[in-house]
């Protein structure tokens, strides 16, 4: 009779930690998708590059693009496809590092070049990058650069 009792706690004891082990494991497991996941919503990207008597501010959002060049403000609507190529590229970024990337020149320090950063916003959450040389940022940011820069033709509002 006790050894009957001994098998059947060790079958319960058993089953109950195999259990909590698999129960632990999908907890643990469910936050990391979730942030990967969360980590690739880009709500907002902005390139802002300036000089004393310069300003230039573009903003991409899903549906437009807005330029403000010297307070002089365009709208204008980007397709579905032009907001995913933009996304993609920001989304290949390491937000949590963009603000510690390297520029490859320095002419902004001297009045040789304006000064540009890029700030993207995923999950409500601002990323700026470290300022750089208009039309020379960090290899990081090369590409995405460019494509914020490159004329589209798209519908004015």
């Amino acid at each position: 009779m006790m050894n009957i009792q001994l098998l059947l706690f060790n079958i319960i004891l058993a089953t109950s930690a195999t259990s909590c082990m698999h129960k632990n494991n999908n907890e643990n497991n469910t936050p990391n998708i979730s942030s990967a996941v969360q980590q690739q919503k880009i709500e907002q990207i902005q390139l802002i590059e300036r000089t004393r008597g310069f300003s230039r501010n573009i903003v991409f959002t899903p549906s437009s693009k807005e330029s403000n060049i010297n307070e002089e403000i365009t709208n204008t609507k980007i397709s579905p496809a032009e907001w995913q190529t933009v996304s993609r590229l920001a989304q290949t970024i390491d937000l949590s590092k963009i603000s510690d990337l390297k520029a490859p020149t320095e002419g902004r320090h001297s009045d040789r070049a304006m000064i540009a950063s890029i700030i993207i916003t995923s999950n409500g959450k601002e990323y700026t990058s470290s300022d750089f040389d208009s039309g020379r940022p960090p290899k990081e940011l090369e590409a995405l650069y460019k494509v914020i820069n490159s004329p589209k033709k798209t519908e004015t509002q």
